[in-house]
């Protein structure tokens, strides 16, 4: 078998092997992983946790002897199943936490079948560490330009139109699943924060830092996921491009954009009474029933107007002063594309 380490999370993209392998249980492939990897646990969360409590209270020997038989009976199984179409020349890359016991009894069993096994030096720490070193350690070389504005001026979109114009882009709230406001839930739960570092590591990754990279202006954090350090330093300091259209304009693109909030009646309630702590319960009251008749224009109005642009007014006081000001009097599609075209020629 063949040991293979990585040197910087560039390698990954030169890998010559069809398949990369987490052999960890379901629970540490969820908390994060290689990009691209297939998780075939030799171990369930159940299983390990019983192999780590008989090691503790029995004995080393009899936990090593209860795993190695759970790992031969999964590894079985998963020779009937996923790998049961594999051919000959199918290279395998193997990985577990620190490239230790679970994965050598899994890869030293594919290469007994005969295939071309490759063990990942270190496990999952090794690229953890590097991308540590890419997301804390070390300042990002990118040249960010953050779209800035308040809620409801299609910064997202605008995202979107300048990477279809030929721009690099970073969309936090994709890799973050979630919209970045307190309505910004999209009804499934977020990536866990290894796995969102790992997605924005990659992300990053695939850019060209002698290019220009737009980055929409977020807080530290996109719904419960922390931007890490060395891209919100980088943020703080990047020059900004302002955005800012009529209060309707605004709240009819979040209507747009949050069709699927207002889809959901019992979930746009939910969201609503968050804000009770910030605002008398009149208002709040008065928020509930617009949404329960289905007013969605003028309580999106209304919560720009009197919840979310005195935040971002105050936010605002200490940021860079934008390099371009643009004030759009709608924000329908091909008002964002024009826009969009004219900021991709304007900063290459």
């Amino acid at each position: 078998m063949k040991h293979l380490t990585l040197s910087a999370l560039a390698d990954l993209a030169d890998l010559a092997v069809d398949t990369v392998i987490d052999v960890r249980s379901p629970a540490e492939f969820a908390e994060d992983h290689l990009p691209g990897a297939i998780n075939l646990p030799v171990l369930s969360d159940a299983e390990r946790a019983e192999v780590g409590t008989m090691y503790k209270r029995d004995s080393p020997f009899s936990a090593r002897k209860l795993g190695g038989a759970l790992v031969a009976r999964n590894t079985a199984a998963h020779l009937d199943g996923p790998l049961a179409d594999k051919e000959g020349g199918w290279q395998p890359l193997v990985y577990c936490w620190r490239g230790g016991q679970r994965s050598d009894a899994f890869a030293t069993i594919l290469d007994q079948v005969g295939w071309r096994v490759q063990l990942l030096q270190g496990g999952y720490r090794s690229y953890r560490r590097l991308v540590v070193r890419t997301l804390y350690d070390t300042p990002l070389p990118h040249r960010l330009i953050l779209i800035a504005g308040g809620t409801g001026t299609a910064k997202t979109e605008m995202l979107r139109h300048l990477e279809a114009a030929g721009a690099q882009a970073l969309d936090l709230e994709g890799l973050a699943e979630h919209r970045g406001s307190l309505f910004g839930g999209t009804g499934a739960p977020q990536p866990a924060q290894k796995l969102f570092e790992s997605r924005l590591a990659a992300a990053l990754g695939r850019l060209d830092p002698a290019r220009v990279t737009w980055v929409e202006a977020e807080s530290s954090k996109v719904g419960d996921r922390i931007v890490p350090p060395a891209l919100w330093s980088a943020m703080l300091e990047a020059p900004r491009v302002e955005i800012a259209a009529p209060l309707q304009a605004r709240a009819t693109y979040l209507c747009r954009a949050y069709a699927d909030l207002t889809e959901e009646p019992a979930r746009l309630r939910e969201q609503i009474d968050h804000l009770r702590p910030y605002h008398a319960g009149k208002q709040i009251d008065a928020w509930q029933e617009q949404a329960e008749t289905g007013d969605f224009v003028g309580l999106a109005e209304g919560l720009v107007a009197a919840h979310y642009d005195p935040r971002y007014s105050k936010a605002a006081q200490g940021a860079v002063t934008p390099v371009r000001r643009l004030s759009l009097d709608d924000l329908e599609e091909e008002t964002l594309r024009a826009t969009a075209r004219a900021l991709s020629a304007e900063f290459t």
